[in-house]
């Protein structure tokens, strides 16, 4: 037996496609009563503690940051290369565990908090090394970047169809980025051009005229679907 909708094999005592959710009837065909093709999911009755959890990952982001520290002070008397291992740790800790001391985080919230941590990292990084990179270089680099992800990640979010339009406005997004950061090494680091960004622009494009093209032509995306159950 298969599924009308995306043509998936089916065994016999399947009531639903497990890959599409289309309902399996049939007016010809008496459902039989086999076994199931998988045991019935039966939930754990542990609970897992998050909280307790994430009070671990926070003493085991707190223990190095510490350490690292008092390291530097004995040493140096002061501040120095612990700065940088301080503000990776923080970093680190600000995309991968401060989402999850919320119960449902919205990604669209915290995809800019990650980029706004990690555009102050580069900030003391410059002050730190005196490089005077980040007005010309860093920041706007970074702070494109975020908005493009934050973008694509509200859309996708927000949207309940127009994922490949979405997508592959992110792929002609990414290409004019790559002319962006040609261009801020060219005016922050006074190279010259040599427009080696018109190959990723030119591959981001056509990928990206590529997905628009299949989100518009309902016949292409229809049979995609079927293929790739995307």
């Amino acid at each position: 037996m298969y599924c009308v909708k995306c043509g998936v094999e089916l065994a016999d005592s399947e009531r639903v496609c497990p890959l599409c959710k289309t309902l399996v009837f049939h007016p010809d065909i008496p459902a039989p009563n086999g076994d199931p093709p998988y045991p019935e999911f039966v939930p754990s009755p542990r609970r897992f503690n998050r909280f307790g959890a994430l009070f671990i990952l926070t003493f085991i982001f707190l223990i190095p940051l510490f350490i690292c520290l008092l390291i530097d002070l004995r040493l140096n008397g002061r501040v120095v290369w612990s700065g940088f291992v301080i503000g990776g740790i923080a970093l680190g800790y600000v995309t991968l565990v401060l989402p999850f001391w919320f119960r449902r985080p919205n990604p669209v919230i915290f995809v800019p908090i990650g980029f706004a941590a990690a555009i102050l990292y580069l900030l003391y990084i410059d002050l730190a090394c005196h490089g005077r990179w980040f007005l010309g270089f860093a920041f706007p680099v970074a702070g494109i970047a975020g908005l493009i992800v934050t973008a694509v990640v509200a859309l996708c979010k927000y949207l309940k169809k127009g994922k490949l339009f979405v997508f592959g406005g992110a792929f002609i997004a990414l290409g004019g980025y790559s002319m962006l950061i040609e261009m801020f090494i060219v005016i922050t680091f006074g190279r010259r051009f040599v427009f080696w960004s018109v190959y990723p622009l030119t591959a981001c494009v056509l990928i990206g005229l590529m997905l628009i093209a299949i989100g518009a032509c309902k016949p292409l995306k229809t049979s995609l679907d079927k293929r790739f159950f995307i």
